[in-house]
């Protein structure tokens, strides 16, 4: 069942970033969290999504911006090492509350809070038309690149900000997708390289299979996206999604999961 739950959110999830610009992280990061510690499942995230990147690189990397891509993508770097920093240090804090529910204990952790309220800001994204159709001037882009690698690297949810402020630098919708999942790429391989000490000391507690039928379904995902591109509105399933995203978010600001 579990490996089902994650094939299935794993595709849909893929699909979606080739419209939105956005999603695979958002969705994929509350579903491994069901199943390990939100540090762990915040890493095991981001190495679906940076193969799953790389994979659609190779679909559209033709299209790139390069110009855009250093202007975002620089800054985006090197914010993406202060997040993935900080997202190291906020797990290693205690719990902050207890409490017991059910005749079970639950416990409330700093990372658990700061996490599920980024998810349910940028579940506010699919939600809130002035936030859904939100832009930025050109001019914006160094800024832009700042603030999207600062919470890709906390918690792997920086699709929304980047799209709100590459929307408007005059890129063609072929290039819009392709700057996009190359600057992603460069965030994750930022990411991961702080994320690594903690992979390795925990090891032993992951489940690489699920991680490797992720991967594989998001490769899937993306294939089919790419494909119906022009053909498909996902207004619906982005309101859904994110109506999912704030109910799990607060289970998780409560210790629940």
């Amino acid at each position: 069942m579990q490996e089902i739950i994650i094939i299935i959110t794993a595709f849909l999830a893929s699909g979606l970033t080739f419209f939105s610009g956005f999603g695979l992280g958002t969705i994929l990061l509350p579903v491994f969290a069901i199943f390990f510690p939100v540090e762990i499942a915040v890493a095991l995230t981001a190495i679906v999504h940076f193969l799953n990147n790389v994979f659609k690189f190779f679909l559209v990397g033709k299209s790139i911006d390069k110009s855009i891509l250093w202007q975002f993508g620089i800054p985006a770097i090197i914010s993406a090492f202060v997040g993935a920093f900080v997202l190291n240090y906020l797990s290693d804090l205690k719990p902050f509350h207890e409490y017991q529910l059910l005749g079970k204990t639950f416990q409330m952790t700093l990372i658990k809070i700061i996490i599920a309220a980024l998810l349910i800001f940028f579940a506010l994204f699919d939600l809130i038309p002035k936030l859904k159709n939100l832009e930025f001037n050109k001019k914006y882009l160094p800024i832009g690149g700042f603030i999207s690698g600062f919470f890709g690297g906390l918690s792997g949810h920086q699709g929304a900000l980047r799209s709100a402020f590459l929307i408007r630098s005059g890129l063609s919708k072929e290039s819009f997708i392709a700057t996009g999942i190359a600057i992603a790429c460069l965030i994750d391989v930022t990411r991961l390289a702080v994320y690594a000490e903690n992979i390795v000391k925990n090891h032993e507690t992951l489940n690489w299979n699920l991680v490797l039928i992720a991967t594989l379904s998001a490769f899937a995902g993306a294939f089919l996206g790419n494909k119906m591109l022009k053909k498909m509105t996902i207004s619906a399933l982005q309101s859904f999604v994110a109506v999912a995203l704030i109910v799990f978010s607060v289970f998780l600001g409560l210790g629940i999961i």
